[in-house]
Order: structure tokens, then sequence, then C-alpha cells
């Protein structure tokens, strides 16, 4: 008799339950197709070894592919999952802040995942991110992947952002110009006003919509990508070039080469990288004024006060303790965004910021699942 590891024996019977449905009668509110979809994907994103029954339904051969295209007077990378059978709608998926891009590790097994279940995936290089730089030159580099996409397929497509791509990917599709290739939006993890998260990350409180806070321990990742941003508000210009470097190797969890790089910094930089990386509190003050001078800039990246504009379905996904953008960020979107375009929203304990959890209760992995399936579902609808 086959072995099957406690993850597939969870999947497995949530097929079993879906399967019981349908012989019962029972009606689903989305297809279960798509849920069996769904939960072949997700366990194959927690392991992408994993084989058996409950995989299956979800396995679809598919290519990987480079390509570049011309994007105003830059060139445009990116990466395609092509499925080589039936295809089920194509989705534009936006790596986060991260160095490697469209080759985090995380992103590019979600994006062979969700190709097995026969999207057609683009995975575009979005060059500030990966530098951890937050603009509003990204959002049309997300409307202009949309558009390439859309042309390639002959119709509309989905847009899936995670973290900080999220929020940036709501104000495209809020665009007109770019709406008319956005089938949809799945803003994962994702921000709704970069100045409320900044003050979080300085000051470890969370601003909720119905007007209360609460503490949580902000990820130190946060007030460094915010320093490195502006690095003259913290460096003295002598110090800025190995500032640079020095935080730059911090954020790619590279601490001996960053440290090797402060020490070519003066006394004051060098004891404000220490304050910065490891003492942030007794920068705070500056944080705070950096977050003041910097306001109209941070608003021009949030979706906070432009989803008026928004004519497209739009999916909000957050995990619950997610300490780099608090799960409040994914409700204040869910005001934000009109009532007729808001599909689904769900903040789930099975997510850790845009990675899967395993521990926990059968029925928190039942509303994930159908989450996505409402999202494949759209997905093969789109036209």
């Amino acid at each position: 008799m086959a072995k099957f590891t406690r993850r597939q024996r969870v999947f497995i019977f949530l097929f079993v339950v879906v399967a019981s449905l349908v012989l019962t009668g029972t009606v689903l509110l989305h297809p279960v197709g798509a849920h069996l979809r769904a939960m072949s994907m997700l366990l194959r994103f927690s392991d992408p070894h994993a084989q058996g029954f409950a995989v299956s339904f979800a396995q679809q051969p598919f290519k990987e592919e480079d390509g570049t295209a011309e994007v105003g007077h830059s060139t445009l990378r990116y990466r395609l999952y092509r499925p080589q059978g039936e295809m089920r709608g194509a989705m534009v998926l936006l790596h986060g802040v991260h160095h490697l891009g469209i080759e985090e590790p995380r992103l590019v097994s979600f994006s062979r995942s969700l190709a097995g279940t026969g999207v057609l995936v683009m995975t575009p290089e979005l060059k500030d991110l990966a530098d951890y730089h937050i603009t509003s030159e990204t959002i049309d580099l997300i409307g202009e992947s949309a558009m390439i996409l859309s042309a390639r397929v002959n119709r509309r497509v989905g847009v899936m952002g995670l973290s900080f791509a999220g929020g940036l990917a709501l104000l495209a599709a809020s665009r007109p110009e770019y709406a008319k290739s956005i089938g949809f939006v799945l803003a994962v993890g994702a921000h709704d006003d970069m100045g409320r998260v900044a003050r979080f990350f300085a000051a470890n409180t969370i601003e909720n919509p119905d007007g209360s806070s609460a503490s949580l321990q902000a990820h130190e990742y946060g007030v460094l990508v915010l320093a490195y941003s502006h690095l003259d508000h913290f460096f003295s210009p002598r110090d800025m070039a190995p500032a640079r470097e020095a935080l730059r190797l911090w954020l790619w969890e590279k601490t001996d080469d960053a440290e090797a790089a402060a020490r070519r910094m003066t006394p004051q930089g060098q004891l404000e990288f220490e304050q910065l990386v490891h003492h942030h509190e007794q920068v705070r003050p500056q944080i705070m004024e950096e977050i003041v001078r910097h306001s109209e800039e941070m608003q021009a990246v949030s979706p906070h006060g432009h989803m008026g504009q928004i004519k497209v379905p739009v999916y909000l996904l957050h995990g619950s303790g997610d300490s780099v953008i608090p799960a409040s960020e994914t409700m204040w979107l869910a005001k934000d965004v009109p009532a007729s375009e808001l599909k689904a929203s769900l903040i789930s304990p099975a997510l850790i910021h845009v990675s899967m959890e395993q521990t926990v209760p059968f029925s928190q992995k039942w509303a994930l699942v159908d989450f996505l399936a409402q999202v494949l579902d759209a997905t093969a609808k789109l036209h």
C-alpha cells in the first residue's frame, strides 16, 4: 500500500470531502474541478516533489521560456510558464521586494504549480522592486506586462501581485489604459497605504480601520527598506556608497559581507548603520521625519484614495500573522475597493506573508482552497 505524507493525507481528505458533496448533490458556489486543481496546486507548492493521488488533478506538463519586450525606453525581461495541454486562462504573477526577482524560489515554485493547473503564467522582472525601491514607475511596468500577455493570448489576463506588488497591481488596474487588458487582480499580502505601513515599521503599531490600534513587532526588513530608499537622510555624503552596499548586502542576508562593507564608513556612519540594523528604535525620530518628508511619494504608490477608479474584479488574500505588511492593510483595502468589484477577501492563518503555514486546522486550509478555487475559476472564464 502506498504511504502518504501528512500533507498528502490532508489534501486527500479534502478531495474526499469535495467528491462526497458532488455525489450527494450538494451545490457548491464554484465548480468542483477548480477546487481539485486548487488543492493539487497548493500541495505541489508546499512540496514540489509531491506525488500521488491528490497531486494528479493539476499536473499538466508545461515549458519554461525566457523573453524580453521593449517597454518605453527600457527592456522588460520576463519568464513564461506555458502549459502544453488545454490552457485555462493566463496570469501575470508579480514578485515582491526581493533581489532575486523572477528567480526567487517561492515565486518559481508557485509559477510552476499554477502552470500545472493549465494557466499560462508570465513573471516580469520588476527592476525597482528587485532593488528594494517601491516606485510609481513599477505601476506602469505592471500595466505594460498585462498588455503584453493579453495581446499574446488575445484575452484579458489575471494579475497576481505579492506583497508590495499587490498594491501596485491594484493601482495599475485602476488606470483605464491598462484595465482593458486586466480581467482581475489578486493582491496577496498587499499594502493599502504606504505611509501607514511605514509608520508600522517604525513604531510597531498597527492602525486598524475601526480606529483602534494594536502592537505587533514589525520585521526588521521594513525599516531597512525605508532607509535604503532614502540613504541621504541617514548617512553623510562620504558614507553613502559603503552604506548603500552594506544595507543591500544586509537585505540579501549576507551579514558578514555587510559588516565588512560597513567598516569602510566613518565612525559616525558605522554607528548609524549599527542603529539601523540592530537598534532602529534609536533612529525612530529620523524615520518618522522621513515618512513625513516623502508623504506625497508614498501616496503615489498607495491604493488608498485611488480605488474609486478601479473597474475590474478584485480578490484580497493576506496572512493573519504577517509582520512585513500587517493583515490590517487588507482590511483597509476591503473598505477602499468598491463593493461591486470586491469578489472575495480572506485573512488566513494558513499564510505567512507570501508563504504557506502548514500547522493549521483543516477548516483554515479549506478556506484557502476555496478562495483559490474562485481565482482559478475566474482565470478560466476570462475572455
